[in-house]
């Protein structure tokens, strides 16, 4: 047949393909919606973030939503008793966002205050009980977020959330498992036992209900921010701390504000990368990789082949080396941004880099070119049909946060004093290791791997991700990103691929189970020490094209949902 005739055939094929709701390639399916998406780590709170979009609200309504409810229903990570990040891209401005509203350290923390009397750290104190609480965010976060972008009242915003503590809901098998795996630590707190451990073992589909979270909830509903920071609430927290011991004040809790900080922009091929800055460590990093990755035909070395994972491992050595000197809270040290994101800075890190070779970590050392929160953080990623998309990420740090639980009030407390050095070169409780631009200082925010994550085409956003997972959730967003943008994978099959992970110190490449055992064994020859690790990170992504939203929550987590309109 002459090309006067295929071609028609070849544009109509073309079209049918564009036209098409699911890649036909696609192994496991997202989620679709036409007028907006909403993807969280539990169904219960994606039904919220769904019903305030449903209503007419926008991303950032939804958004406030999602977290108060994720509050009650995901105790683990979910918080009000936290803190965390959002990186926000709005249509109408045309402008992306973020703010910072990261826990902080009380004036009254110091920087040798978990030191036992031969130098170490004293774990238990920094990661359980009163003194390894910091000053929670979340709630003056998202009242920021509802000052400068929100649609709908306050109240209506919290109103499902109080429902769902009031009248409660049923515990899933795996919030069930999560519980009873914590008894031996949690249930020494009594306020923890009294209100999650009234039966142990904690049974699957039991009714949990929360009346003093209810409560407190009206409270924050009925007097915005200060309902928490101010007034009874504060005087609960400050009453509890003294006679516990712990630091936190209500000059604390007064005196305790977000920060809106500039995004943090790289290049990635055709696309542009819009995240979250210091005290997130996870933005720049992200960049740093793909600048380093850039120079590569990576669909040529294929996914996950041996060459592929070895060079995704070099170039994550030199980042957590980096971060390990380099990052901290910019209002108390001055972190080397710039430099750090550069292509330059990328190119140096690229000569002594070599393909199918391995360097020693010991051979890495910071800076030669020019620490971490739990497992239990939690994300969502939110976008409406007026084109606005959010990202967020927030945690309490450990699953469960300190395990405390205020006096009357149902807040879990946060344990992120753990996120700061406890002592220059010690790791902390998930091993990473930091220096002293994240030593413990009086209102100092502590260093982080969030990486809320927004990817813009031309202008317009096209992808929304983040994670929980402590030190992975690095590595985790950038192989997403490395899995769609080059790999050209359904969001689906980006999510549920099996990942690498290095942080440089251990010297170990944790590859994830049913990553393919030849290229292991032959990582392994090269030199590099591995470990087959258990799922611990949760992807939950937006996708949008051709007109519609592309849902997945990693079923990593099975409580995850996306659900579009």
């Amino acid at each position: 047949m002459k090309m006067k005739y295929l071609l028609p055939l070849i544009l109509a094929f073309a079209t049918h393909i564009e036209s098409q709701i699911f890649n036909s390639k696609a192994i496991v399916h997202p989620e679709v919606g036409e007028n907006g998406m909403v993807v969280s780590q539990h169904y219960l709170a994606t039904d919220v973030g769904h019903s305030i979009l449903k209503s007419g609200g926008n991303a950032y309504d939804a958004s406030i939503a999602v977290a108060f409810a994720l509050a009650v229903v995901l105790p683990r990570a979910g918080n009000i008793g936290g803190g965390g990040f959002m990186v926000m891209f709005d249509n109408e401005t045309q402008q992306s966002y973020s703010i910072d509203y990261r826990e902080m350290a009380p004036e009254f923390a110091t920087k040798d205050m978990y030191l036992a009397s031969d130098g170490s750290a004293d774990r238990k104190k920094a990661t359980q009980g009163v003194l390894s609480i910091a000053v929670p965010g979340t709630v003056y976060g998202m009242w920021d977020v509802h000052q400068k972008f929100g649609s709908l009242p306050w109240v209506s915003l919290l109103n499902p959330a109080i429902k769902l503590a009031e009248d409660g809901f049923l515990i899933s098998p795996f919030m069930a498992d999560a519980l009873n795996e914590k008894y031996e630590t949690l249930s020494k707190f009594k306020n923890f036992k009294d209100i999650f451990y009234h039966e142990y073992p904690v049974k699957m589909h039991r009714k949990l209900k929360q009346p003093d979270l209810a409560k407190t909830l009206k409270t924050i509903s009925r007097k915005g921010v200060k309902g928490l920071y101010e007034g009874i609430v504060a005087n609960k927290i400050d009453l509890f701390m003294k006679k516990n011991g712990g630091l936190i004040t209500k000059k604390d809790l007064k005196n305790y504000r977000p920060v809106w900080r500039e995004t943090l922009l790289g290049n990635y091929d055709d696309y542009e990368i819009i995240t979250m800055g210091p005290p997130s460590s996870g933005g720049v990093h992200i960049i740093q990789m793909l600048n380093i990755l850039e120079k590569y035909d990576l669909v040529n070395m294929g996914h996950n082949s041996s060459t592929y994972t070895a060079l995704l491992t070099e170039s994550m050595k030199y980042a957590y080396a980096d971060r390990s000197k380099y990052l901290g809270d910019p209002s108390f040290f001055n972190v080397p941004v710039k430099t750090l994101i550069s292509k330059t800075y990328a190119d140096e890190i690229n000569k002594k880099i070599k393909l199918d070779t391995i360097t020693p970590s010991k051979q890495i050392l910071p800076g030669s070119e020019m620490h971490q929160e739990s497992l239990d953080t939690t994300h969502f990623s939110i976008a409406d049909k007026n084109g606005n998309v959010v990202s967020n990420t927030y945690t309490l740090n450990s699953g469960y946060g300190s395990g405390v639980v205020i006096d009357g009030t149902g807040i879990l407390m946060n344990n992120e004093m753990d996120d700061f050095v406890s002592a220059p070169g010690v790791p902390n409780q998930f091993g990473l290791v930091g220096g002293e631009a994240n030593k413990i200082e009086p209102f100092k925010r502590p260093l982080s791997s969030m990486s809320p994550t927004i990817v813009l085409k031309n202008g317009t956003p096209v992808y929304a991700t983040g994670s929980p997972g402590g030190a992975k959730i690095i590595t985790t967003v950038l192989q997403f990103l490395l899995n769609t943008l080059d790999f050209e994978m359904e969001i689906s099959d980006a999510t549920v691929a099996p990942r690498i992970h290095h942080q440089w110190k251990p010297d170990i490449l944790m590859l994830e189970e049913g990553f393919d055992i030849h290229h292991a064994k032959k990582i392994e020859s090269m030199g590099q020490q591995i470990f087959i690790s258990d799922p611990s990170t949760s992807l939950e992504s937006i996708e949008i094209k051709n007109g519609r939203f592309y849902g997945f929550g990693d079923t990593r987590r099975p409580d995850s949902d996306a659900k579009g309109l």
